[in-house]
């Protein structure tokens, strides 16, 4: 089969959306598939490229704005690419209308990944009441357009699309992956010990957030609950390892640390992005994570915190009550007090226990080469 996707971000770009697509392309390049993706063209990127197998098609576009802009630029390239192609794939948000059109005009199959149904809660990205309602608009727009199948990232995602009016039929679910040569909670070694006395944090409780301070990951709610923590747990730590994007998200959050008051190297320790490879040492290094999402369409830093097998409290909002495992406390979102209590909770050893679940690149590559060929069926 030939897929071409249409996606506003891809490669080099870093987000979970980007991890997802990258590793069903090329793991659909793995499988004998022919795969287009055309993206965004970032800064210092070439307009052509082949990495691992996919065919990389990127657009040009104004930077500031640039995925609002590529659902106008892109027409031209997804027209030409979807001329070959089998299977148009999309998602949320920028790129579906570009991939819709050009799939209808030319007869072919169009799925939509939908990665959460946000709904009547965007004034929770705090991005004001009118922005709110034109994101809104625009969510309702891209569900409404008839595409041939909604590939949803968990059931959750599945239940709220369903909700909004997407019919039952046309609904199909599959699970994101992990790389669990990298995740892998045997490999820790010494690390453990290392990273904790470079961080000089030896003998404290370390608390861990990681990922992007985007205001639906509730990272403003864990840091008013540091305060609260350090109440319950005198010798407790919170560890941040922030993306420095969206920079209004990071200053906001910088600012809150000080507003309260909190001791930076004391109360909360603030680390750069470290690179994947890296990344699983410090969740093994910390007591517990702590994942405070007010909205979630699958939960990577959830499903990551349980894959190396360290105590994880998560809020219960979205898709993280279906996918948390091992040791685990599930509290109310955007309460900090709740927050507080959780750790609280895995710090005096009380949480639930259940067998971790594992969770594979190529089950969710399976599911999509199933689905592709079922409206491949139905055309003939």
């Amino acid at each position: 089969m030939r897929i071409c996707f249409v996606l506003e971000y891809y490669y080099p770009h870093v987000g979970g959306a980007e991890r997802l697509f990258q590793n069903l392309a090329e793991g659909l390049v793995r499988k004998g598939h022919h795969c287009d993706v055309v993206t965004v063209r970032l800064p210092e990127t070439p307009a052509e490229e082949v990495v691992g197998g996919v065919h990389i098609h990127r657009v040009w576009v104004p930077q500031k704005g640039d995925r609002y802009w590529f659902t106008l630029f892109a027409l031209p390239q997804v027209w030409k690419y979807t001329k070959r192609a089998d299977i148009v794939q999309t998602t949320t948000y920028n790129g579906a209308p570009p991939a819709w059109l050009s799939a209808k005009a030319r007869g072919k199959p169009v799925v939509l990944f939908v990665h959460e149904v946000i709904g009547k809660r965007w004034h929770l990205l705090g991005i004001g009441t009118v922005m709110s309602l034109m994101y809104r608009a625009f969510e309702n727009l891209i569900l409404s357009l008839p595409f041939d199948a909604f590939m949803c990232n968990s059931k959750s995602t599945l239940e709220d699309a369903k909700n909004w009016g997407v019919k039952e039929e046309k609904l199909f679910f599959a699970y994101p992956g992990i790389d669990h040569t990298i995740f892998d909670p045997s490999k820790n070694g010494k690390r453990r010990e290392e990273i904790r006395k470079t961080l000089g944090v030896e003998e404290k409780f370390v608390y861990l957030y990681f990922g992007r301070p985007g205001f639906t990951k509730g990272i403003d709610y864990l840091v008013r609950a540091i305060p609260l923590i350090k109440r319950r747990i005198p010798d407790s730590v919170a560890l941040l390892i922030l993306a420095k994007r969206p920079e209004k998200g990071f200053e906001r959050v910088a600012s809150l640390i000080d507003e309260l008051g909190l001791k930076r190297g004391e109360d909360v320790l603030i680390l750069d992005p470290l690179p994947v490879e890296e990344l699983p040492y410090y969740i093994k290094a910390s007591d517990c994570v702590v994942v405070p999402s007010l909205t979630e369409g699958f939960g990577f830093t959830c499903v990551e915190a349980c894959t190396m097998e360290v105590p994880v409290v998560a809020s219960s909002a979205g898709s993280l009550p279906e996918v948390v495992s091992g040791r685990f406390v599930l509290v109310e979102p955007a309460n900090p007090q709740a927050l507080a209590e959780g750790v609280e909770k895995v710090y005096h050893g009380e949480y639930n226990s259940t067998e971790k679940r594992l969770f594979l690149w190529d089950d969710m590559v399976n599911a999509h080469i199933e689905l592709y060929e079922r409206l491949l069926r139905k055309r003939r």
